[in-house]
Parts: structure tokens; sequence; C-alpha cells
């Protein structure tokens, strides 16, 4: 595309070279920029873009968006704005092509459940419908392993357009509260948003759970429907903020979508959906009453796309279990692990269990490193209360010592965990104390394949282990 056109509709100050170049890409990382991209060189937090400008040109770069204009920069067009941050979202939409325009789009939002709704949502909208979020991208056939829940905007929009290229009708994409406060998704065009519950999470960035809500709330400011957890404390603040058309959902309750007459299993939910007086009966394979409710907001979605009460219950028995999230190893000691690690995440998790235990539940958990430190005696509460043996292990320690965090875990305690910050040997120790009607819980990691130690990353998965333990 040439630099003019790209430009048209873009409100910047000037541009220092000529606009008749071709853009042949536009990239705000210079170590992934190609000859002929469009360089921004955005001011962060922590580091400062045009600090990389040089490196962008030895790589190639025709152009760069800069905030202040360098003369001595002869061989590359610059294009001036006061800020950067706030035009780079137009520029990705329009070089992409407002890939969003042509997919029936859905975000979800909220402090647990976006990535089992994601799956849920692409489930009952059918094989068209592309995912982004925590674990993977899913466009057609290809699966990436994701690097951020919701990336950065130009990824974003290159991402929809590539499934726009593969056929895909609609996309659903987990929408992080940084994504939003960082202009990742302002011009992506939501057909629906969904919202799953709040809780707190993230106030090392966001200070307060008040900025951490308002943040949540501007994607309802976004979307044109929006489908809400009608039994969540902090949907009615959603709501008076919500520009968009409003569905809530319940459980037991009086939604325009509701759930009630639920049995629980260890296999699975059965449960009667209401909407628009007409009732149909599920069953789900998944279990609690959270999951229950990612459901529900699921299926808002795809009523909102078009499908109907009855081919979304066809649909939902086939649903299969996302990874990380709940994940059965085997059955005697019945052994799970699942990605909370944070209070309200693990309560949920816990509660679930507990409905369906036969016999003690043993937890095995750590806390990530470098994150919010006043959450880790309340997960060691939370464990204690829900759990008869506590294992308290590393998570991703990052740059924090391991026994450090460990000690502010325990803080929480009544009583003494055993401590094992070895998490492979943790694991053994959960096997080994298990009786076969015992449940465990390994906590924290879910998906992930790695376990960062200070600025490395080491192959762990928390789902491989357990299963080379049990056999």
């Amino acid at each position: 595309m040439k630099l003019k056109k790209l430009l048209e509709e873009i409100d910047y100050q000037t541009v220092k070279g000529s606009k008749g170049i071709l853009i042949k890409g536009i990239c705000s990382h210079s170590k992934r920029v190609r000859p002929g991209d469009l360089f921004i060189a955005k001011r962060g937090g922590e580091f400062d873009g045009s600090k990389y400008i040089p490196d962008a040109l030895d790589a190639g770069a025709a152009a760069v968006l800069t905030d202040i204009y360098n003369p001595f920069l002869t061989d590359i067009v610059q294009i001036i704005h006061n800020d950067v941050s706030s035009i780079e979202p137009k520029l990705a939409a329009k070089f992409y092509g407002d890939p969003s325009k042509k997919l029936f789009m859905v975000g979800v939002t909220g402090t647990c459940g976006k990535t089992t709704t994601a799956y849920l949502v692409r489930h009952l909208l059918g094989d068209l419908c592309g995912l982004i979020g925590t674990i993977e991208t899913i466009i057609g056939d290809h699966h990436l392993t994701a690097e951020l829940t919701t990336p950065d905007c130009v990824s974003c929009q290159k991402l929809l357009k590539e499934m726009v290229s593969a056929g895909c009708k609609s996309a659903v994409m987990e929408v992080s509260s940084h994504g939003i406060d960082q202009n990742r998704v302002s011009q992506i065009d939501y057909d629906v948003a969904i919202f799953t519950n709040l809780s707190p999470e993230h106030l090392d960035y966001h200070k307060t759970m008040e900025h951490y809500a308002e943040t949540k709330s501007r994607l309802f400011q976004m979307a044109k429907h929006g489908v809400f957890n009608g039994d969540d404390e902090w949907t009615p603040y959603m709501l008076e903020r919500a520009t968009c058309q409003k569905l809530i959902y319940t459980i037991d309750g009086d939604g325009d979508l509701n759930a009630s007459d639920v049995q629980m299993t260890p296999d699975g939910m059965r449960a009667t959906l209401t909407y628009k007086h007409e009732k149909i009966s599920i069953f789900v394979p998944l279990i609690g009453h959270f999951n229950l409710s990612n459901l529900l907001g699921a299926v808002g979605a795809a009523l909102l796309g078009g499908r109907s009460l009855e081919n979304i219950g066809q649909r939902i028995a086939s649903f299969d279990r996302v990874p990380g999230r709940l994940q059965r190893v085997c059955s005697k000691p019945s052994v799970y692990i699942d990605f909370a690690h944070k209070p309200d995440a693990l309560e949920k998790v816990l509660k679930t269990l507990r409905e369906i235990a036969k016999s003690r539940i043993i937890t095995c958990f750590g806390c990530g490193g470098n994150r919010d430190r006043a959450k880790r005696p309340l997960m060691m509460q939370v464990v204690e209360t829900y759990s008869d043996v506590v294992i308290v292990t590393n998570d991703n320690p990052r740059n924090e010592d391991p026994v450090a965090i460990a000690q502010e875990i325990v803080q929480g305690a009544k009583n003494k965990p055993i401590i094992e910050l070895d998490r492979r040997r943790a694991i053994a120790r959960a096997i080994e104390l298990a009786n076969e009607d015992d449940i465990i819980l390994i906590a924290g990691k879910g998906h992930e394949t790695t376990q960062i130690i200070g600025d490395l990353s080491y192959p762990f998965d928390d789902y491989q282990t357990a299963k080379e333990l049990l056999t």
C-alpha cells in the first residue's frame, strides 16, 4: 500500500519524505522489521521505541512513525505525531483492510473464564470461527502458540486478516484489561462482547478495582451487543456503563437466558436452558457452576450470531475439554490440572471438586513471581479452606526468590503446609500421599509447557509430568 493511501483519514502532524513510497508491512518490534515496513516507534512504560529506529533502518524499514523529528535520519521517511500509540491501531486496521468488519466478531472479557468461554464460542459457531486467546491462535486448521492473551494491535489486525483470507466467517478473542487499556483492540469492530466476572487481579497494573472495572467496561462501549453474567456482583457496574444492546444470563435466575435443574457429575453437567420461552435439555462434558456460567455466555453470543437454541443444544454435547482447565489426567486417584492462579479462580475450582469428592482433596500450588504479591496469602487461605492436604511449590518465580514467595504464601496459613519448591517432586509427593478415592489438584500453570526461572524458560508441563509420575 502506498504511504499516501495509508495516511488517508489519519490525523498526523507532518511527513518528512515522500508519501509515494510503498509500505509492505507494519511493525512495532525492531527485531521483526522486514524490508519495506513502516516501523512504529512508540514510547511505553519500560521502552522507548525511538532508540530502535537505527535497528529498524538497518533491517530495511521504509518509514518510521515517531513523535519527534530526527533531522539526522535522511535515509528513511518520518511520519510525525505527538501521540504515536493513538494512531497505531488506525494504521494497522487500515493497512489490513479492517478485517473485523468482515467477520462476526466476539470479544470475551472478565477475570476468570475467558479461555473456556472463547473455546465454547468457537465450538458453537463452528469450524469457520477463528480464535485468539491465552493458549493459542486458531486460523482454519492452523494452531499457533500464543504469547499474550491479547496481542498488540498490529498483530490482532494481521491475524484477523489471515482469518478472513482462510475463509473464516466469525472470530472470537479473549480481551484482557491490558489489551483494552493499551489500545490493542480499539479498532476492532465487535458484534458481541461477553462479560464473565470480575475479581481482584492485575492490581499491580491497575492499582484499584475501580480502574480495573472501568477498563473492562470500555469493551461494552465498543460492541454492538453485550452478554453479561447476571450472577456477578460487578455486572450492574458494567451495565450502567455499557452503550450496547444487552443480554443477561443467569443460573436459577430471571435473566434473558437462564440455566436451571442443574445436575453435576464427575463426567459433566446436565441442565435446562431457557431463552425467550423456549427450553432445551443439555449435557456438557464440563464440571462446575463456573463452567456452566461460561457456557451461558457462549450460548448468548451464539444466539446473537444467528444460531438457534436447538442447534446450540445439539453442538454442546460434543465439546472437548480446554487444555489446562480442569483437565483430568486420570481417575484413580482423580488428578486434575488447572490454570487457576488467583484466589477467586482457585475457590471456584476447589468448590467444584469438593462437590464431587468422595474422599480427600490434595492441592499442589504456587504463586508467580513479579506479579501481585497481595494475593499470595489469600490463595493460601482459599486452598486451606477447601483442601485436606496442601503442598506449596514453585510456579513461575521469574526474577523473585522462590523461598521468599513461599514465605509470603504461608502467611495466610492456619496450619503448616508441606513445602516442596521443586515442582516435579511436589507433584510426586501429592501422588504418593493420595489414595485411589482422593482428588489431586495441580494448580497455577495449566496449559503452560515451560517454567520461567529468572529470565529463562525451561521445559515443564504439569499434565505430562503428572502422567509420567502416575505410570
